[in-house]
């Protein structure tokens, strides 16, 4: 129990000081967004004093959050390192800088296809009501945000499912056994995020259903390497004799 506190207490403190960092950057990150389509040449309105603390706090914490993801990753591998053999410590200490690659590809899917598509589709509908487009920069972010997070929560799934069968919490029987269940759930996700257009649903759920398989993949790949490496020292005995 008081690992697990010293941990938190460490995770609290570095998120804490890379949003304090983040503060420094959130503007220039503003900034360059909404040079970006669809926000570059749309005029943006504050509908509340507090719209400026909200948006810079908001890109404080995604920054923060970025930033810190590698301490995060590293204490949650030291939380469960006693629990480990030498070997699996070493293996399982390589998946954290692939954890923020995954967690930054997500990122960009969200930002570059998902969120564009849910954008337009959002506003062409608008006009076909006959309704004045006068965004808001707090709800136009907000919306953003609420499309970016998940995603890139969800991209971290390979890199979850490889630490988990490696500290032998899981395994390819299990995940193809829930396979349709997984499968359902990311259907019922990627309708929630994206518009209501078959097209917008097939552009999301085909690629969480390929990181689901290549979830199942690599976790076939660790729980072989498992049983070989076991054989092996099994094997190593009786090899002596």
């Amino acid at each position: 129990m008081n690992e697990l506190r010293r941990r938190l207490i460490w995770i609290c403190a570095c998120f804490t000081l890379t949003v304090i960092g983040g503060m420094f950057l959130a503007k220039p990150m503003f900034q360059f967004l909404l040079a970006q389509p669809p926000a570059n040449g749309m005029k943006m309105n504050a509908f509340s004093p507090w719209d400026a603390i909200g948006i810079w706090m908001k890109f404080a914490l995604l920054i923060g959050l970025i930033v810190s993801l590698p301490i995060i990753m590293y204490h949650v591998w030291a939380f469960v390192k006693p629990g480990l053999h030498r070997s699996e410590q070493k293996a399982t200490m390589k998946y954290i800088p692939f954890g923020v690659i995954f967690f930054v590809l997500g990122l960009a899917f969200a930002y570059y296809i998902v969120f564009p598509m849910a954008f337009y589709f959002a506003s062409r509908l608008s006009k076909e009501m006959g309704l004045q487009e006068t965004y808001g920069i707090g709800q136009y972010l907000s919306f953003m945000f609420n499309l970016l997070l998940p995603i890139s929560l969800l991209f971290e799934l390979p890199i979850m499912v490889m630490f988990l069968t490696r500290i032998k919490l899981l395994n390819p029987k299990t995940l193809k056994k829930f396979r349709r269940i997984a499968y359902l759930v990311l259907v019922v996700i990627a309708t929630i995020i994206t518009p209501p257009d078959i097209v917008s649903d097939f552009l999301v759920i085909i690629p969480l259903i390929v990181l689901f398989e290549f979830s199942v993949l690599l976790s076939i790949m660790v729980h072989r390497k498992q049983h070989s490496v076991i054989g092996e020292i099994n094997a190593a005995p009786m090899n002596a004799n």
